[in-house]
């Protein structure tokens, strides 16, 4: 039994030389309240971290498709206001969000008349035909 720890102590002593005492301390030896705070804080940030991400992961049902959360925001699942259209497009997108429109009612209503759409008018059923 002397002979293993003999090798062991050999195999230690090699290891402080080439990494540090650091390396073959007990890692309790540093540790203290403070650092074990930090840590507890650390894994419950982390945690949250996780816990959140498997949130986006999650399926949402689109028209019978099942597409995950993080595929998809709020202003994208919205329809075009004016014509009820759903949009197809990132340009779509676009418009839904600056003029609350889809890109062809922007085309169709709002190009060149940008001010006329932001102080309000809106298409009535006479002017969509």
């Amino acid at each position: 039994m002397s002979k293993d720890y003999d090798k062991i102590a050999a195999i230690e002593k090699a290891i402080i030389e080439r990494y540090g005492k650091e390396a073959v301390q007990n890692p309790k030896a540093n540790w203290d309240e403070n650092k074990e705070k930090d840590y507890l804080n650390q894994s419950k940030q982390f945690y949250k971290k996780i816990y959140k991400n498997e949130e986006w992961q999650e399926k949402v049902d689109v028209n019978g498709i099942k597409i995950s959360k993080k595929l998809l925001n709020r202003e994208s699942l919205k329809s075009c206001p004016v014509c009820g259209s759903f949009p197809k497009k990132s340009m779509d997108d676009v418009c839904l969000v600056k003029f609350e429109c889809c890109s062809n009612c922007y085309i169709q209503y709002v190009e060149d008349r940008e001010e006329r759409w932001l102080k309000g008018w809106r298409p009535n059923e006479a002017n969509k035909k």
